[in-house]
Parts: structure tokens; sequence; C-alpha cells
């Protein structure tokens, strides 16, 4: 059973193209796949949000590919529509903005987010709710951000952030007042929330919306330790899903962990600097698994977007001993469309 201090990874060197071989975290075969709640893999956060104690993560480690996406010409790369995942370069409109300071993030920072995401989203409404900062060392020392919870652990696991069920519930949450966990606790009004409730039911009763992720190296040097690969969402299928709750102090949420196969196809960006903004998309309620709550066409057009990417951060085997930690974040962006 898998647990917090083994969710680690390895890998080897690939070919001249970039493509270097990683260790991944799956879900092992022997889990039952799952599209809704079943009780049979969880873990428990405490009131700060961190980890406290898994159940039912039988893990596997499996080798996969992962091309380097900077390499790929202009037509062929990933984009935020189709396969899940873009960068967008020269985006950090604050320099000096310190990340460890949470009401620095959340009044200067969330709003550079919305607006990268509304311009790369074509979203007619962007709004960011929520945000984790990333080290292994960081998590090792127990370091807290000003103001705000601890710092995370790099996630050595396959998995992609929001569900069937947990994407509209997650909108309808932020319809209420934020709870002393969430991180607009400290910005809003008493009594005050987010988003409005009767639009939610309308975006919810056949609009779209979607729930976009900006991940950000906060760091001087380029991202070398933990590197984040992406996998493209046109090769996800309904079997490889597998779903695990979050239970917190105050509600339960829901990822879906990835059950291995063959056919993913992983890719990452070498060398992130802290002006790039990597774009994960974590739900699009116009995907076609979304639409179909669960199943999967033989065929997907390039007019219909996809649903969400997998990602997990990798090791690479080629990363000197002395290469510098890797310090992230990441911002969650709700985007409604018209």
């Amino acid at each position: 059973m898998g647990t917090t201090s083994d969710i680690g990874g390895g890998g080897r060197s690939g070919g001249g193209d970039g493509t270097r071989t990683g260790s991944f975290k799956y879900m092992a075969a022997s889990v039952q796949t799952s599209l809704y709640r079943n009780g049979k893999v969880a873990t428990r956060r405490n009131k700060d949000g961190t980890d406290a104690g898994w159940d039912g993560t039988d893990l596997e480690v499996r080798d996969m590919p992962v091309r380097d996406a900077r390499r790929m010409v202009a037509a062929a790369q990933p984009t935020l529509f189709r396969n899940g995942f873009e960068v967008r370069p020269n985006t950090l409109a604050t320099p000096d903005l310190d990340f460890l300071n949470h009401d620095q993030v959340v009044r200067n920072y969330y709003p550079q987010c919305t607006e990268i995401v509304k311009q790369a989203s074509g979203a007619r409404f962007v709004a960011a709710f929520d945000h984790n900062v990333r080290s292994a060392a960081g998590k090792k020392s127990k370091r807290r951000i000003e103001g705000g919870q601890e710092v995370q652990g790099p996630a050595h696991v396959v998995h992609g952030d929001y569900t069937l069920t947990s994407a509209p519930q997650r909108l309808r949450d932020l319809t209420n007042p934020p709870g002393a966990n969430d991180t607009l606790a400290t910005v809003l009004a008493e009594g005050q929330s987010l988003l409005d409730a009767g639009e939610i039911e309308r975006v919810l009763d056949g609009g779209r919306y979607a729930i976009i992720n900006v991940w950000r190296n906060i760091a001087d040097e380029p991202v070398v330790t933990h590197p984040l690969a992406l996998c493209d969402a046109v090769s996800v299928r309904p079997e490889d899903l597998v779903v695990f709750e979050i239970h917190y102090h105050d509600r339960i949420g829901e990822n879906y962990f990835a059950k291995h196969r063959d056919g993913h196809q992983w890719y990452f960006y070498p060398d992130l600097t802290r002006d790039e903004a990597l774009l994960i998309k974590q739900w699009d309620s116009s995907g076609e698994l979304a639409r179909s709550n669960g199943a999967h066409p033989d065929t997907v057009t390039s007019e219909v977007p996809c649903t969400f990417s997998f990602h997990s951060a990798f090791e690479d085997p080629t990363t000197p001993e002395d290469a510098p930690e890797r310090w992230s974040i990441e911002v969650r962006c709700i985007a409604l469309y018209d």
C-alpha cells in the first residue's frame, strides 16, 4: 500500500530528441477502475490541508518515455484546448512578488493568473480560488507560507485534480462563503462568496466551464529537480481512471488517479523559468469524457476540447546531484464561457 513517504520516482536518459525515460507511479492494475466514489481509495487531510494518512493507494512503478515538448515543431505544439496543457512565456507581471507570502499571492498574483487563463482559454469570466506551493525541501523542513498553509511536496503520482462528481461540486462550493481552509477566506468579506449561485446553476445546466491551473517555477533558477510531466489528454481512456477521495475536515473532494496504459503519451518542458506559465486543464465540462459521463468515442475530433490532463512529477536521471531545489506554485482558476 502506498504512503506519502514512498511517492517518489526515478528514470533514465533517452534519445537525442530530448526524450527521457521516466518512472511514474500508477495505481496497480488490480485496483478497480472507478468513475464515481466507492470509498476504496482515499487520503485524509488535517485542518492545515496537509496529508494525514492514505487508504487503498496500491501503487506500481512504470517506466514511460517523456518527450521534450520544447523540441516539437510549432504546428505540433500541445495546446490547452486539445491536449490539456501549454506553456505561455513572459507572463510574470510582478517579478519581485513573494510567493511565500499568502496575502501577496492572493491579492497580487491571483489577478495575473486570471488574465493569463482568460487570454489562453477565451473564457468570458475567470477567477482564481486556490493555490499550493510545492518543494521537497520545504515539505521536509515543514516550511510554512507566511499567513497560509504548509509547503507541500511535489506530487509523484499520476493524477487529475477533478472528477465527474467533484468538478461541478467545486463550482457549487465556490457559491458559498469560504471555509477556514480556503485561501480566499482572508480577502472576501464576511458572508461573501466568489461565485453567484444562480449563475452557476445555469452554467451547470448546459453551459460550459473549465478549471485550469497556472503552474509556475518560483525560484530564480530554472526547474531541474522533480520536473512536471503532462499526459496528452487524447491518450487517456475511461478505463484508466480510479477515484481518489480527499477527506478534508469540512468536505470531501475527489481526484482521479491513473492505471497504467502503454498508450499514454507523456511530455515535459525542461528548464521552466520563473517567467513562464504552464497551464494545465483540470476539467472542461465540454470535453467528451465529461459530456458523456465517462464514455469515450473511438475517435475525437479537433473541434471537441479535451476534458483534462493527467500530470505527475518525475525524476530526471540527467539531473546533477547539486541541482537547485524545485520551488513551484499552482493556482487553480475557474473559467466560465458564453
